[in-house]
């Protein structure tokens, strides 16, 4: 519907269309606004028309209005007065091929990963340890790499850096000091995201990203849809459960270069999480993964309320700019607006400025790269109206989606092979039995030396053996003593008879 001009995505329409251009959509994008704008409008249109293009996408759905993607839209005043003030001609609304995706497990096929995959650097910001305690986490990677120790779930790793604890200092030589302070920081922190219930994020089978790589019968890709209303109630879980999956992207696909689409395109929705509070170091592979995923033909779009709250350099490397309206009441608001104009290239015709104040809902600044590279003068438009349905759908037809789908069997059942916990479990049990065996042989030698000991004193007495008269007098009278002292006993007792 929207491909126009050979194949030109038809985004906006201002004094003149808006395209994307395909080729340059792997140079990524950034749409930003105000609550209640558009972003999830512009978002749906790029999404759709991507789908159009053969191109697989995902897209997290923390306001659960995504669903409706999978259902035809409906139309509406709103709707009516874009289609025919922009001249929209044979518009039709459609579906499109979706599946759903769920941390938790509930609104679509379960998410998730193994503590070996997510790795030491994410995993240390998601249990919010330092930089102390975050070089141990990496010295207990790196002994269970090099054991060949898998780290499937989180009692894994609870056994790992107990079993790297009670031998420190036969791992100090050759991984570095670790202290019992540090091991049991990250103990407590794992027992914290255990009762936060982050048990159920870790363990196999883990998520496939290739299963997103994937189209409809009509060649349609496919909207992977996370649903994470929930999983966005722990904002920190949730910008790191995203960044796996794009490291994950990045890891999977291989070199291509320039080419005509995008591979995937991978929508990041309240991207600003992922910056909040990171540590450097993280920032900067954060950056690397952005500047170079290009080259593996992903397409990443982060939609934020302010560009401002996106690192200059990640947002440099963004070269298409969807900015709806800001609003600016106080200070720090509206130099947020000033950044925010900077950021694209001065149009004449208006001021940047003053014009991203007065936006109405739909209407945004947008910048795109044309065919050469090089980003287009800002132009005010109008966002075309989405295809599929705004609203979110009933449970009923997501479960539905998901148990028609292929990947049901695949994630549905969790499994718990042999890994970390198992083996570590298997060599302290093996310890005890061999420390119980050399103490039990330590006490019977003991033993044995003593009774030597006792035969060897015997001999020396020079006792005679008795005869078999001796010991019948001797069997007698031992006989008789045992009677009279329990009579002697009961008699203490107040029931003495002669």
């Amino acid at each position: 519907m929207y491909l126009q001009d050979e194949n030109k995505i038809w985004l906006a329409t201002g004094k003149e269309r808006v395209y994307l251009e395909p080729s340059m959509l792997n140079r990524h994008g950034v749409i930003a606004g105000a609550t209640g704008t558009g972003k999830t409008v512009t978002l749906k249109v790029i999404a759709e028309s991507l789908s159009e293009m053969g191109v697989p996408v995902f897209v997290a759905d923390i306001k659960g209005d995504l669903s409706g993607m999978c259902e035809e839209g409906v139309e509406n005043k709103h709707i009516r007065r874009s289609i025919d003030t922009m001249n929209i001609e044979n518009f039709t609304y459609t579906t499109y091929p979706v599946r759903f995706f769920d941390v938790y497990g509930k609104q679509g096929h379960p998410v998730r990963t193994t503590i070996s995959d997510m790795g030491p650097e994410l995993l240390a910001r998601l249990l919010g340890l330092n930089d102390t305690q975050t070089g141990v986490l990496r010295i207990v990677f790196r002994i269970a790499d090099d054991k060949k120790l898998m780290l499937l779930d989180l009692k894994d790793l609870r056994s790992m850096v107990q079993h790297v604890g009670d031998n420190a200092n036969d791992y100090k030589l050759t991984y570095g000091n670790v202290t019992s302070q540090s091991v049991g920081a990250i103990q407590r922190a794992l027992l914290s995201l255990e009762d936060a219930g982050g048990e159920i994020f870790f363990g196999e089978p883990a998520l496939d990203i290739a299963d997103w790589l994937d189209w409809d019968e009509n060649g349609r890709g496919m909207m992977n849809i996370l649903e994470c209303q929930e999983l966005f109630q722990h904002p920190l879980l949730y910008a790191t459960f995203l960044l796996w999956m794009l490291s994950e992207l990045y890891e999977l696909l291989p070199e291509v270069g320039d080419i005509e689409k995008p591979k995937i395109a991978f929508f990041f929705d309240e991207a600003h999480l992922l910056f909040n509070d990171a540590p450097k170091a993280l920032l900067e592979k954060v950056e690397q993964v952005v500047r170079l995923i290009r080259s593996k033909g992903v397409s990443v779009w982060f939609i934020s309320q302010n560009p401002a709250d996106i690192p200059e350099t990640v947002l440099a490397q963004l070269g298409s700019r969807v900015q709806h309206a800001l609003r600016a009441y106080t200070p720090n608001e509206q130099k947020a607006v000033r950044y925010a104009a900077k950021s694209f290239r001065a149009n004449p015709d208006f001021d940047t400025e003053r014009t991203l104040q007065e936006l109405g809902v739909g209407e945004a600044l947008v910048s795109v790269l044309d065919e050469k590279g090089v980003p287009t003068m800002v132009e005010r438009a109008n966002i075309l109206p989405p295809r599929s349905s705004m609203s979110a759908v009933d449970d009923g037809k997501i479960q539905e989606i998901i148990s028609s789908s292929p990947l049901d069997n695949k994630y549905k059942e969790t499994i718990d092979r042999r890994s970390a916990f198992e083996i570590l479990s298997e060599e302290r049990e093996q310890a005890e039995q061999e420390a119980a065996r050399e103490a039990e042989a330590k006490e019977k030698e003991k033993k044995e030396k003593e009774e030597a000991k006792k035969k060897a004193s015997s001999g020396k007495t020079g006792r005679k053996k008795q005869s078999a008269f001796q010991k019948t007098v001797n069997s007698a009278a031992t006989t008789i003593g045992r009677e009279l002292g329990r009579r002697f006993i009961r008699g203490l007792l107040g029931n003495f008879k002669r």
